[in-house]
């Protein structure tokens, strides 16, 4: 059965570890959610020791034909756009290797016409000597675009499904190609087959209830340990943050909530890596360090150019899809336009930091690869 025919019968037919799943995620008792937390703590440790892998989002492009109702990259924003050159992209790249950073996440809204395959190539290989693991989460492609990605060193691709509820998804998104479920869907499978080692899936909680998501999202992930073995899986948990747009959420999940999901999923599937970002408020990522959280962004931009203001002489703002020249308002920052705001804004030496003071050791450097020599 494919994924997507497994997601369709979901509410009908769910598998038996899906079902232990939607018992962990029921409403809990404050005992029981603490014997939740202590089983999922001793699950973290066994798998993964006392580490926390530290990354960083590197923004390629805010340009972006799909109109999402949530996202400040939406076409339709009148928002200061660019895209970064490759010589933009290494200098932006080298100031978070001097940081510390070996693992970056390539990031871009969807617009082939800027962020094609050739320039992710030409753009993870001229990163690749300074970076022991370049993952990417542009829009999703076929099979064959992304070999030559992988071809060039990456070996990480992310993308979330935003929302498993097909009825939402098509209000959420009202233009473009990402208006295609399934083909975002499968984009993982797709990934697989091109050599990808990691894949990193997610729902973006807000758009629907958070407990139908999370069964989605756990069937998601079960079908692709079954199916793409090879791979590591990861999973992220973001929560919408205010963007330019104006969106507000339609549903939401409470922190009490989001740390009983955190250790559902770590329970059930235990040798999966769970990412936390920084659109996390401090204090929240602290509380889960140890609770089943295995990978966090640091010292995040989620605009191009947001680390060095590489890329501020070819800025432009669009209106409506139309590119028009740029027009500053008074003391108007001449930045473009991020995707959302961060919440915890602690460098990433301040959060190796707190870190260690846990008990846990950052990690900078993905040894598997290094090891592996690939």
């Amino acid at each position: 059965m494919s994924l997507v025919e497994t997601l369709d019968s979901l509410p009908l037919r769910k598998s038996e570890l899906v079902h232990r799943f939607e018992h962990l995620i029921a409403p809990k008792s404050d005992r029981e959610l603490e014997a939740m937390a202590q089983i999922s703590r001793g699950f973290t440790l066994q798998n993964f020791g006392r580490t926390m892998r530290l990354f960083a989002p590197l923004y390629l492009s805010n340009e972006c034909i799909n109109n999402c109702r949530y996202c400040g990259f939406s076409r339709d924003n009148p928002i200061l756009r660019v895209t970064l050159d490759v010589d933009e992209v290494v200098a932006e790249g080298r100031h978070l290797a001097r940081q510390g950073f070996r693992q970056i996440l390539l990031v871009a809204g969807e617009h082939p016409k800027f962020v094609s395959r050739d320039y992710l190539a030409e753009c993870v290989r001229a990163l690749a000597p300074d970076f022991s693991s370049i993952s990417i989460e542009v829009g999703p492609m076929e099979t064959d675009d992304y070999m030559p990605v992988v071809e060039a060193g990456a070996d990480g691709l992310v993308v979330y499904q935003e929302t498993y509820n097909r009825g939402v998804y098509a209000e959420m998104h009202t233009a473009g190609p990402k208006r295609d479920f399934s083909f975002r869907l499968e984009c993982a499978e797709r990934g697989y087959r091109a050599g990808f080692c990691r894949l990193g899936i997610g729902a973006l909680i807000g758009l629907s209830r958070w407990q139908d998501e999370a069964i989605a999202l756990a069937a998601h992930l079960e079908y692709l340990l079954k199916h793409c073995w090879r791979a590591q899986i990861s999973v992220s948990l973001p929560r919408l943050r205010p963007a330019a747009g104006g969106f507000r959420p339609l549903f939401s999940i409470d922190d009490r909530e989001l740390t009983q999901l955190a250790c559902a999923l770590r329970i059930t599937f235990p040798q999966v890596g769970i990412v936390l970002s920084t659109r996390e408020r401090a204090s929240f990522r602290d509380s889960l360090i140890s609770l089943g959280v295995t990978m966090m962004s640091a010292g995040s931009h989620t605009e191009p150019g947001g680390y060095t203001r590489q890329g501020s002489e070819h800025l432009h703002r669009t209106v409506r899809g139309r590119i028009i020249a740029p027009d500053f308002q008074d003391g108007e920052d001449q930045l473009a336009t991020g995707q959302f705001e961060i919440s915890d804004e602690r460098s990433p030496a301040e959060i190796a930091a707190v870190l260690r003071q846990r008990g846990f050791e950052p990690v900078w450097k993905d040894w598997d690869q290094a090891l592996c020599g690939v």
